[in-house]
């Protein structure tokens, strides 16, 4: 036998003792033991033959456990939502403007260009000539009132007395007007404080200071804005859609605001009832919750609003579409096979009620309503990359 014959021989067989080797440590379909308590891999064959990885097998005992619903999609009637481009304002209901009631000057400042500020708070100390006069005027009012309720009606006459009751109430009320606190003028009456027509601004209601136009030393006239404090909890978004679309909008219809990923779910509160001059667009008014401060009064953002106007479409539960590894949306579809799922991307269109209207999937699929959060984390414990195929 020639050399070269033995050779190809020795080459042959080793070659044939790898590939049997190799066939004996490889895995069947990807397979693991299931009396060990393992969720089993499944990879089917696409129609070119290749592999394709993406679903798992969960046990009757496991879908119990998690509490897994499966339910086959249908079409249902849903509201048509239209979408329109809209713009972050201030709820007008809760924001105030903190101005002087009187010609005044600026003696200090309390509180500051962005700070969070309680009801009641001082914000900024003023002092008027008006208001010395009217403190003065307090003083003596209170003094003869109190003289006069002293001796009585049995000792005074009735012209008096009545007239020393009014005179105080007149001068207590004016500085009030003027700008005081109850607290400031029982102190000013209770002689813990002289009658220098200062006096304080206090916040009407609780926010942020969002404006303060002003620096201390300064005269100011009054209603001059000094300050504007917002309740920032709750933003107003205003919506221009076109006259014909605003006719299909009702107040209580539900909205959702459009921010970079994120949905936010809104309301509609309000109905312009007169077109934009410019662009002879209708203004629709949306409440929105601004929980994580993330909305400010001149942002850009886009919004869809539900209409009376009913379409057939897909629904699930909104806890059923869930975000993949890649940032797309999907749900869990269970396959022939009962308890095997795989995921598939689908495109969300709206978020209402807690009901999720998705395209991208057929009718009849049989998708996991209830556990789903479950069925992923086991897909992501094999490492799966999820595909839509």
């Amino acid at each position: 036998m020639s050399r070269s014959i033995l050779i190809f021989i020795t080459l042959f067989t080793l070659a044939a003792c790898g590939q049997e080797d190799a066939a004996t440590q490889q895995p069947l379909d990807g397979k693991h033991d299931e009396a060990e308590g393992h969720v089993e891999a499944v990879n089917h064959k696409d129609e070119g033959g290749h592999e394709e990885s993406g679903a798992v097998k969960l046990t009757t005992a496991q879908m119990q456990a998690a509490d897994i619903v499966v339910e086959p999609l249908v079409l249902s009637d849903v509201a048509v939502t239209v979408r329109a481009p809209g713009e972050i304002k201030l709820n007008a209901y809760r924001t105030i403007k903190v101005s002087p009631r009187i010609n005044a000057q600026v003696l200090a400042r309390h509180a500051y260009l962005g700070d969070e500020v309680r009801k009641g708070q001082p914000l900024v100390t003023l002092s008027s000539v008006e208001m010395a006069e009217a403190q003065g005027q307090l003083l003596l009012a209170d003094k003869e009132w109190k003289r006069v309720k002293k001796l009585g009606r049995k000792v005074v006459s009735e012209r008096r007395y009545i007239t020393a009751k009014v005179e105080y109430e007149k001068a207590y009320a004016n500085v009030k007007a003027f700008g005081m606190s109850e607290a400031e003028i029982e102190a000013l009456l209770d002689q813990k404080r002289s009658a220098d027509g200062s006096f304080k601004l206090v916040a009407q209601q609780a926010g942020r200071v969002l404006h303060d136009n002003f620096i201390v030393g300064e005269r100011v006239e009054a209603g001059y804005e000094l300050m504007v404090i917002a309740d920032e909890s709750t933003m107003w978004v205003e919506a221009r859609v076109t006259p014909e679309i605003a006719g299909q909008i009702d107040v209580g219809n539900t909205a959702e605001v459009l921010l970079e990923e994120r949905r936010l779910p809104a309301k509609v509160i309000q109905l312009h009832h007169t077109l934009d001059e410019t662009t002879r667009t209708s203004a629709v008014r949306l409440e929105v919750p601004n929980t994580d401060d993330q909305l400010h009064a001149g942002m850009f953002v886009s919004t869809l609003i539900s209409t009376r106007s009913k379409r057939k479409a897909l629904q699930v539960p909104e806890a059923a579409v869930l975000r993949s590894a890649d940032g797309d949306w999907q749900v869990l579809v269970e396959q022939d096979e009962p308890g095997e799922f795989k995921a598939v991307e689908v495109e969300l269109k709206s978020v209402s009620n807690g009901k999720a209207v998705i395209e991208g999937i057929r009718p009849g699929s049989r998708v996991v309503t209830h556990g789903a959060f479950f069925v992923q984390s086991e897909l992501a414990k094999g490492g799966f990359e999820i595909h839509n195929h």
